[in-house]
């Protein structure tokens, strides 16, 4: 065969194409293979999105959901206490493990509180809502009367020795008031009208903030502010009431802020942070420095500088800037997925209750621990005002710690009466402490016979 014969030409251009063609070959197996990889991750993802879903269905998964946050977040408080108080004392010259002894015990009490809440039918929630508000009342007047003053602000009584907190109490008293009232008045059929749904609601929190508000505490106000908004929009308010009713509370605030030299100076002192490197407590300054500098995963338990005398307050107010210093942003992350979880369990329970009263109270107590939440991280990272509002479970304060956690355990005990709840816990029998409770009282009474 020639060269240049036509047969010639076509077994050229035959072995072209089919040198052209297996690098296509390549590129369309390569393309099938990415493509069978894809869909296998997607199936894979699929798979466990439906895994979880599952998961969450399960009768009890917002009770678990809330015990387990809620012991975990209560772990790292008592850690970051231990880490951030002893520092302290030690600069003060008081006994190395004071306050972390006095959060233990309280974290203990508030164990043992939590469980008796979690057990206790809704019912008698609604029966100690009138007389909690009423001592929580007349603890805020004795505070105003006999209180201890500390950075301008009278929140404390000493009570046999020990620091009590009534405006805690008062936040869990106007929760259990307020779901209680608007839980009768929507039996009544009397919520159509907005009168009905302000009075008496709106004098009682009112009141209580008035109380908070004479001794100086604007971030209890506040968030006391945010439990009453909390009813009206778990009730169903109208959209327009609710506008209404914020502004004329975002004026009285400001109006109250602008009479409060203390409070007026912590607002100014956050706006100059924002526009310079000045602080007029260096607080703010500080904490973000601490926050920032742990890095991804920090420096180590215990081994943070910032709270040897650089932030002040940071066992309490500015504990989760030493957090970030020492557990890292990935340290930070997990806990705010911790209340994340509570605020998702929380509502997800006040979703599912069928009685008023349940879902009220369900709905208020997780805004209020997630907005409280918030409102003390985005002090930290300069996005928000300092107002001395604690870290829920994690900053030391017995009083905030015992609070919490009964609130908790009241949100548990709605998730116990969640449809198909009944059902789980009855097959599941007695729990481990009962069982115990029920072995010790049958050796009682055999040994009573013989």
């Amino acid at each position: 065969m020639s060269p240049g014969s036509p047969a010639s030409a076509e077994l050229d251009q035959g072995r072209t194409g089919d040198e052209g063609a297996g690098p296509a070959r390549v590129r369309l197996a390569g393309s099938g293979a990415a493509l069978d990889d894809a869909r296998r991750r997607a199936a894979s993802l699929r798979d466990g999105a439906s895994a979880v879903k599952a998961l969450l269905d399960r009768p009890l998964a917002s009770y678990y959901l809330v015990l387990g946050c809620t012991l975990l977040l209560l772990a790292v408080g008592l850690m970051m206490v231990l880490s951030t108080s002893t520092a302290y004392d030690l600069d003060v010259g008081a006994p190395p493990y004071s306050i972390f002894e006095k959060q233990l015990l309280g974290a203990l009490a508030g164990l043992v509180l939590m469980w008796l809440a979690s057990k206790t039918p809704p019912r008698v929630f609604r029966a100690v809502a009138y007389p909690l508000l009423l001592a929580s009342v007349l603890g805020l007047i004795f505070v105003l009367l006999f209180g201890r003053e500390v950075d301008g602000a009278k929140r404390w009584l000493d009570v046999a020795g020990n620091e009590v907190q009534p405006s805690e109490f008062a936040k869990l008293a106007l929760v259990l008031w307020g779901a209680d009232l608007l839980a009768r008045k929507e039996k009544l059929g009397q919520l159509t009208d907005w009168r009905h749904i302000l009075v008496p609601l709106l004098p009682g929190a009112a009141l209580v903030c008035t109380l908070v508000m004479l001794g100086n505490d604007l971030g209890t106000t506040f968030l006391l502010t945010v439990i009453f908004l909390s009813l009206l929009w778990v009730v169903g308010a109208p959209g327009r009431l609710l506008l209404g009713v914020l502004a004329v509370l975002a004026f009285a605030a400001l109006m109250l802020i602008a009479v409060h030299p203390y409070e007026l100076e912590r607002l100014g002192g956050f706006v100059s942070a924002q526009s310079s490197s000045y602080c007029p407590t260096c607080q703010l300054t500080e904490g973000k420095d601490a926050l920032g500098s742990g890095g991804w995963f920090g420096v180590g338990l215990g081994a943070g500088t910032a709270k040897w005398g650089f932030v002040p307050l940071a066992y309490a107010d500015f504990i989760f800037a030493i957090l970030g210093e020492e557990l890292g942003l990935v340290g930070a992350i997990c806990v705010v997925l911790l209340y994340g979880g509570i605020a998702f369990a929380g509502l997800r329970i006040a979703r599912r209750m069928p009685d008023t009263f349940a879902r009220l109270a369900a709905g208020t107590i997780t805004v209020w621990i997630v907005v409280q939440a918030l409102v003390n991280m985005g002090a930290v990272l300069g996005l928000l005002p300092i107002t001395g509002v604690p870290l829920p479970l994690i900053s030391a304060g017995v009083s905030s710690l015992i609070v919490t956690m009964a609130a908790l355990g009241m949100l548990m005990a709605f998730a116990r009466a969640e449809p198909g709840a009944a059902r789980a816990l009855a097959a599941a029998g007695p729990s481990a402490p009962r069982r115990l409770l029920r072995w010790l009282a049958g050796g009682r009474r055999s040994g009573a016979g013989r």
